[in-house]
């Protein structure tokens, strides 16, 4: 047991969720509970994963820093979760309850479907954890149901089924994911300032060189404001006002 404590929690999709049984995790968890009171509460726990990861990353998550973190004894970490990928499920299921899901619908299911597209990003980007431990997430727990619920209703206007409102909502969570982890990446870069100053340079030989003339074209538009919120939004409404209701 020792050997699995110093590992980190796998965020490649290798093992995946594949060995988290969802029946044991979300529906009987209320039974493991009997008798003498424990010492410490699996939010607790999940709790101090998810601060770690807020600070520290992925990486930082391991069982035996959970457990100082805790004051609990390691080996006692495992009745609350068994593995690091019960925490991982466990970990993002907690950060879906910061997730709103009783605000009012406008019925414009476009319109909606942004609305809930921004709160993803917001989420995302308070824990950049999140998109990384999504990609192999595959047991959605009650907060996350909860949330997906509001999303499907959100989607019902636009005629679609059942199967394809799934298909949607999931697209458009990738969509989000994918663009919060690109802003990460490049707000880390924009805090190298020879770095960013050295791709500048870069690009516009490039785009000088006469060898490139649809990206020197688009280099040299302007009049596109350029912030992360304004990228995200024109993005976003490339994809929601494409999507087909048919």
């Amino acid at each position: 047991m020792a050997g699995k404590e110093s590992e980190t929690v796998p965020d490649d999709g290798a093992s995946g969720a594949a060995g988290v049984d969802p029946e044991q995790l979300w529906l009987r968890s209320a039974e493991r509970r009997r008798g003498r009171r424990p010492s410490f509460s699996r939010e607790a726990i999940t709790a101090a994963a998810v601060a770690l990861a807020d600070a520290e990353g992925l990486d930082a998550v391991t069982m035996r820093r959970v457990a100082a973190e805790v004051g609990a004894g390691v080996m006692s970490l495992y009745s609350y979760a068994p593995d690091k990928e019960t925490l991982l499920e466990l970990m993002v299921d907690h950060v879906s309850g910061e997730l709103p899901t009783t605000n009012p619908l406008t019925g414009d299911w476009r319109a909606d479907l942004k609305a809930i597209a921004h709160l993803q990003r917001a989420h995302m980007l308070r824990h950049p954890w999140l998109p990384a431990a999504l990609a192999t997430r595959r047991t959605p727990g009650p907060n996350t149901l909860a949330f997906l619920e509001r999303a499907l209703a959100a989607l019902r206007p636009s005629g679609l089924d059942g199967a394809a409102r799934l298909e949607v909502f999931a697209q458009l969570t990738a969509f989000v994911a994918g663009h919060v982890s690109h802003e990460i990446t490049q707000a880390a870069a924009a805090r190298s300032p020879d770095r960013s100053a050295a791709e500048a340079r870069y690009l516009a030989a490039v785009a000088a060189d006469g060898h490139h003339p649809e990206l020197a074209e688009a280099l040299a538009s302007t009049g596109r404001p350029l912030t992360p919120e304004a990228t995200f939004t024109r993005f976003l409404n490339r994809l929601v006002d494409g999507l087909d209701a048919d």
